[in-house]
Parts: structure tokens; sequence; C-alpha cells
């Protein structure tokens, strides 16, 4: 485990730096502890693939803890505590989602150059990527943007080479062995196979974000 500052408000638990399930949960199980007993000053705790980024307010921080030096040296004394009741085994049965994909020329913009790279049809190709579940690791990038993985080794495909200026609301897409979601109109590089009428981030909603880390993914070919 590695605890680092990113800048002055915030700080990073890292206990990796693979894609890894067990990585994963734990720093989600990290999460729902700190979730549950927030120190003074803390804003959020944030979940990635094997790492925990912990934002706070730094002066609230600082002066709930003057017997350390910083507020950085309080959280870390802090967290390394909490460590010691990290237990993934206790986490809840993962959510699970199936979304709907439309297959098309529309739709699936990559799908027959990639698929013709990697030597099948877009039929084998679909039929692979459907056949499994996959991990919601972390959200970035856009709000509601879920990082999944992992996609099988023979249709696992880089980003394209130029981005496109925008790809479509709902497009799903696959990077190396990872799949995603955009959920609304962006730029970005991710190869297109399908995209998805969901509406994956609504403000107005309890929970704004369909998903969260730790969920688990199944796609359905509609």
């Amino acid at each position: 485990m590695l605890i680092s500052p990113l800048g002055e408000n915030a700080l990073t638990v890292s206990f990796g730096n693979i894609i890894s399930e067990d990585l994963n949960r734990k720093a989600i199980a990290l999460c729902r502890i700190l979730e549950q007993a927030p120190f003074p000053g803390m804003i959020e705790a944030v979940p990635a693939y094997s790492s925990v980024t912990i934002f706070y307010e730094l002066i609230v921080t600082r002066n709930a803890f003057l017997e350390y030096a910083t507020a950085f040296e309080a959280i870390s004394v802090l967290v390394e505590g909490m460590l010691q009741y990290v237990d993934i085994s206790e986490l809840d049965d993962p959510r699970m989602h199936k979304i709907p994909v439309h297959i098309g020329p529309e739709a699936s913009l990559d799908l027959d150059s990639i698929a013709e790279s990697r030597g099948v049809s877009p039929e084998d190709f679909l039929a692979i990527f459907l056949e499994r579940t996959y991990r919601v690791f972390m959200i970035g990038f856009l709000p509601g943007f879920a990082y999944m993985g992992e996609v099988d080794g023979r249709i696992a495909v880089p980003r394209l080479t130029s981005p496109r200026t925008n790809v479509p609301k709902g497009s799903v897409g696959i990077a190396g062995n990872q799949a995603g979601i955009y959920p609304r109109n962006s730029p970005g590089g991710w190869q297109i196979i399908g995209r998805t009428d969901l509406q994956l981030f609504d403000a107005k909603r309890v929970e704004p974000c369909l998903f969260r880390a730790g969920d688990e993914v199944r796609f359905v070919r509609v």
C-alpha cells in the first residue's frame, strides 16, 4: 500500500497498479468505511481500479488534528488504522444491470473494422463480447461513465489512433481490455460496437449515476 498526496486537499491510497477484482474490492471496502465514519472535513472517497482518492477541506481537517504536523499526515495515520478493518467479504452482493444494445451501421461504428483486425466475423465478435459479465471497476472521465472489465483477449482492441470529436450518447465501446458506455455526446477514442438508449446519468435522480463501482453488467442485443 502507498499513500501519496494529491494537491493540498486530497490524497490517494494505492493498493497496486493492475486491474484486479480483489484490489478493486479492497478499494471499495475502504470507501464504505470512510463513508460510514467520515473524519472532520472529509468531502468524498472515490474508488478507482486499485486505489482510493480521499478529498477533504484542508482547513477543517487541519484544525481537527492539531497534534499532527499536516492534514495529510493526520489522514494517512487515520487510513492506516482503518485498513485493519477492511474486509472484502463483507461487501454487499453486486447489483446486476442488463443493458440493451442496438447493433447496426449507425450504432456499431467500428464493429466491422475491429472484427476484421481480430480475424473474426462481426457476429462472432459480438457473440464473444455478449457472453461475458462485466464488472464496474470505477466511474470517471464523464459523469456516469463506467470503466468495466475485463474484455475477452480475443476481441481486445486498442483505442482509435485519432479520437472522434463527437461520440454519440449511449455508445458502447472497447479500449484494450476495458468496456464502457458514453453517457453523453463527447469526444472519445474508444472503438464503438453498439448503442444503448438507457439514461446513464441524470442529476435529478436520487442516485444520479446508473452504475456504481462494484456493480455487474450484462449486455443484451436488441
